[in-house]
């Protein structure tokens, strides 16, 4: 797997979800284990990948569009009042960053919520 600390976590998340699939298919005795699962992950070429961006979100056209029409806006404001800040959110609703892919696939992040709560 790739990934980082919460590697543990997915690999038991993956255990015990087959066990759930091995009881409702009737394979009462199945036990997944750590060699099971890199046994099936290797078989199958499944990887851990981070989704990388939203897909198509923002064209580079509109971003250096945007740019160029700053000066045009802040020219209406007197220095006193412009300011630089900076702010952190918790997107509450953000879908995880990383999924199980076959080797070799590409993937692409979705529109993530943009719920969040704001601070400046």
């Amino acid at each position: 797997m790739e990934g980082g600390a919460s590697e543990t976590t997915k690999s038991k998340a993956l255990k015990e979800k087959s066990e759930q699939f091995a009881q409702k298919l009737g394979h009462r005795d199945f036990k997944s284990s750590n060699g099971w699962l890199e046994n099936l992950k290797n078989r199958h070429n499944i990887v851990f990948r981070k989704l990388y961006g939203e897909s198509q979100s923002v064209s580079d056209e509109l971003c250096s569009k945007w740019m160029k029409s700053l000066p045009d806006l802040l020219q209406e404001y007197s220095p006193d009042n412009i300011f630089n800040a900076d702010d952190t959110g918790l997107f509450f609703k953000a879908l995880l960053d990383k999924t199980a892919v076959f080797h070799g696939e590409t993937c692409h992040g979705g529109k993530q919520s943009k719920e969040r709560v704001t601070l400046l």
